[in-house]
């Protein structure tokens, strides 16, 4: 049966801390670490490690670099969230709600799905902001909207809602043309405002471990598909880009090579005017404004080269190509409900 209640999309991301201060990333980076999408050690062994050690430690040092990338008006990562959910609503209209929702911080999944449960919503997509899957970002979302729905933290959790909406989960669209083309053309206008043309582009990518890939996840193999793509589409030839991976964490291996790495070694290879991007990070946030453009910058200056020299593109945020191809892609995914 179709019906006229409007339907309800949320765009799922991960989260961030509500101020730059140690006080407020401490408890976003527990509930973060605590997640075993992240980190699957066995708790008898992580807990203590977690609350003992790294959060006495890290939430100062990431508050720091919180400092330097936040916004008068709050967190870049939430403020551009919140751009891409007004723009997709104004490009859907009113049969369908948008809202955010976020896995470990507010605004929650439940708090997301209250707002649409409220205005009469039934049937909900929920959208991952990640267009590769991986375990780490999907799955943990899935997780979280899940949870959100059924009114409860875990199987063996009390019930707290009877109504169940039904749930859509977008899946990976790492290989969406229309992703693909919204990528090329921000790009290239990134491109036309520079002025001297990059003569190398590292297409830069969240890390995993190794051993969550050689154990099932796919997200490295799209990684490198999504770059194939794009590299093809931008007309870029072999030996003047390359794919790497960023944000290490821990002792374990992980997929790589590691962006620090490539960005130290590329004045060496004779790269002198370097543009760095993000495909798999639509959003702007820590990973991007200071993982790559500060700490980039200054990997890149420590190999020998000229820091005035580097450039990043911003993510897509809130690009009118990616905002209509999620739109697209939201519709196709509500066939048999509209």
């Amino acid at each position: 049966m179709l019906t006229r209640t409007p339907i309800g999309v949320i765009l799922a991301q991960i989260g961030t801390p509500e101020a730059p201060t140690a006080r407020a990333v401490r408890p976003y980076l527990r509930r973060f670490l605590s997640d075993r999408r992240i980190i699957d050690y066995p708790p008898l062994f992580w807990q203590p490690l977690l609350r003992g050690i790294i959060l006495r430690t890290r939430p100062r040092r990431s508050a720091l670099l919180y400092n330097q990338i936040w916004q008068k008006d709050g967190s870049p990562l939430l403020l551009h969230s919140l751009d891409q959910c007004a723009g997709l609503q104004r490009l859907l209209g009113s049969r369908y709600l948008v809202e955010l929702g976020l896995a470990y911080s507010a605004p929650s999944m439940e708090q997301a799905m209250g707002k649409l449960e409220a205005a009469g919503v039934t049937r909900m997509i929920v959208v991952p902001l990640f267009p590769q899957y991986s375990s780490t970002t999907t799955a943990s979302v899935y997780d979280a909207a899940s949870f959100a729905a059924l009114g409860r933290r875990s199987a063996s959790g009390p019930v707290t809602k009877r109504f169940v909406p039904a749930l859509r989960f977008m899946e990976a669209y790492y290989n969406e043309p229309g992703y693909i083309w919204a990528m090329k053309e921000h790009l290239m206008q990134q491109i036309s405002r520079l002025s001297l043309p990059p003569d190398y582009y590292v297409l830069s990518f969240h890390g995993i471990p190794r051993r969550y890939a050689d154990t099932g996840d796919p997200y490295p193999l799209q990684c490198l598909e999504t770059a194939r793509l794009l590299a093809e589409a931008m007309g870029w030839e072999t030996g003047c880009w390359q794919a790497a991976f960023q944000s290490r964490f821990g002792r374990e291996e992980w997929i790589g090579p590691p962006t620090s790495e490539v960005l130290k070694e590329l004045a060496g290879r004779g790269i002198r005017r370097p543009l760095i991007f993000s495909p798999g990070l639509t959003t702007d946030c820590l990973e991007t404004l200071h993982e790559l453009e500060i700490e980039g910058r200054e990997h890149f200056a420590a190999g020998g080269g000229q820091p005035e020299n580097f450039a990043i593109a911003p993510c897509l945020n809130d690009n009118e190509e990616w905002l209509s191809f999620l739109a697209e892609l939201v519709e196709r995914n509500a066939q048999g409900w509209i």
